[in-house]
């Protein structure tokens, strides 16, 4: 909830969705009211806080909220303080889940960039390394577990631009990991060394030698067939 309540959301590697053990759900969310109200025990007018950039996203963030809950959706507010955010001039947007979201559903086919947090939930792992691999390659992945053959499995059956286990984004602040995304998150890497080779051209100069020269004259025109 850290990583997707700073800034908002509205940063390239927070959370698009939470992929849980449906028997964990419940569970989940109230250790996400838990967090929030720890971190942000009023929200509407705490500096800590930030509001989404503009109008424009303020929108269209209560759209994709609007959209889950005509489709279904059971939509959770994290609001600690009970404040009422329907008459402000930040436009302030609490952390919100979503539960059990459908794919038809606006919130799980964009980039969220906002507060907002779909939950699905599976009964097999196996189904959440079919789900990611179904869309297009995401910026982040993120493993929380203890089980390291499992880990070993959805890392290495998933592709993804970076990944952090057992929390989220920080595979960014290391600088000695290539950062980047894959297909549609990106192209290339930086930071450190992968920086540095990215954004630097690389001019190939070649030397023939003289032995290579006479060798290359055999294979050039006039050709003949062999007697």
């Amino acid at each position: 909830m850290a990583g997707k309540t700073m800034n908002a959301g509205q940063i390239c590697l927070a959370p698009d969705y939470v992929i849980l053990p449906e028997e964990s759900r419940d569970e989940f969310v109230q250790h996400a009211r838990n967090s929030v109200e720890k971190m942000f025990p009023n929200i509407k007018d705490n500096p800590d806080y930030t509001s989404i950039v503009n109008e424009r996203h303020y929108d269209r963030l209560n759209g994709y909220l609007d959209d889950a809950k005509e489709k279904g959706a059971n939509v959770v507010e994290i609001n600690p303080a009970n404040e009422d955010f329907s008459q402000q001039e930040h436009h302030k947007i609490p952390p919100t889940l979503v539960l059990d979201p459908t794919d038809d559903m606006k919130v799980m086919q964009d980039e969220i960039f906002g507060p907002i947090l779909p939950i699905k939930q599976y009964k097999d792992v196996q189904e959440t390394m079919d789900y990611v691999n179904s869309k297009d390659r995401p910026l982040g992945l993120y493993y929380f577990g203890q089980d390291k053959a499992e880990e070993r499995e959805v890392l290495t059956r998933t592709t993804s631009g970076g990944v952090t286990v057992n929390d989220v984004i920080m595979h960014v602040a290391q600088e000695d990991l290539p950062f980047g995304g894959v297909g549609p998150s990106g192209m290339g890497s930086y930071h450190g060394y992968d920086g540095f080779k990215n954004f630097s051209h690389a001019k190939s100069i070649y030397t023939q030698s003289n032995t290579v020269s006479k060798l290359a004259a055999a294979m050039r025109p006039p050709y003949k067939k062999a007697s």
